[in-house]
């Protein structure tokens, strides 16, 4: 296994309006608002409109940071 730190892709996945799924880098997210659709604008200036409520995308982007920063080890770790 490589010492290299792995690369994690920044993505929640989502629902369109029109049930199709998509994948968005939460890194690019610059604001969601709820009005009542929820609208994701994106750095680009891109909106997107989505189903899920603003709340559980602020719970998966809160989810997907907890998980990003637990350190990866392998092997046995001695503590002294």
């Amino acid at each position: 296994m490589s010492n290299q730190k792995e690369k994690r892709c920044a993505v929640i996945i989502l629902t369109r309006l029109d049930g199709k799924h998509v994948a968005v880098n939460e890194d690019l997210l610059v604001f969601a608002e709820q009005t009542p659709d929820t609208v994701l604008t994106m750095t680009s200036g891109h909106r997107l409109m989505v189903k899920e409520p603003l709340a559980e995308i602020i719970e998966r982007i809160a989810t997907f940071r907890r998980h990003a920063t637990v350190p990866l080890v392998s092997g046995d770790v001695s503590h002294g």
